[in-house]
């Protein structure tokens, strides 16, 4: 089993309403919601800022277009869809 750490955060009632709401329904704790919760959200925040990376690494290495190469892209390509 995995080391645990104890962490406190500030929730309106309003938010603490719903946290326990969801958790209820499932039949968990209000731990185990929050813990699934801030798992996911580091998750996706972590493919998110990866994601970017390749595009500031592709930027770094002249992988782009200018705003005005890229017009020209997107016209071109509605021309020949349009042919």
């Amino acid at each position: 089993m995995s080391k645990t750490s104890v962490i406190t955060a500030r929730v309106d009632a309003e938010t603490l309403a719903l946290i326990d709401k969801v958790a209820k329904a499932q039949g968990r704790s209000r731990a185990w919601f929050v813990s699934q919760a801030v798992q996911q959200k580091a998750e996706r925040l972590t493919e998110e800022q990866a994601f970017i990376q390749v595009g500031i690494d592709a930027i770094e290495r002249g992988e782009y277009l200018t705003h005005e190469e890229m017009l020209a892209w997107w016209e071109a390509r509605k021309q020949r869809k349009a042919a």
